[in-house]
């Protein structure tokens, strides 16, 4: 059982207070970090008057990011069927020769 640790983190200037496993808080460091990089990085390209549009573009381009590992997952796993279907074709084949 992890130990649970009381965190702080900041995310668009606002200090959140945590309490996680310590197995999960440099994972929700980094992904403090990584957002308020984006925040940056949406409010120096894009006219964004408010704060809770660039959250919800950070969210968006943080789902879509996940949502596309998950697309690529599953054609990979379809690919990797496709090839022991041929491969048990194969060993068929070898066997009865």
């Amino acid at each position: 059982m992890d130990e649970k640790l009381k965190i702080k983190i900041s995310i668009a200037d606002r200090v959140y207070p945590l309490t996680v496993n310590m197995s999960q808080e440099e994972g929700m460091r980094s992904a403090s970090k990584k957002i308020d990089v984006m925040i940056k990085q949406f409010e120096e390209n894009y006219a964004v008057r408010d704060k809770q549009d660039v959250l919800a573009m950070c969210a968006l381009q943080f789902a879509s990011q996940v949502e596309q590992r998950q697309v690529e997952s599953s054609i990979d796993n379809k690919d990797l069927e496709r090839l022991k279907k041929l491969n048990d074709l194969l060993f068929d084949y070898l066997e009865k020769k």
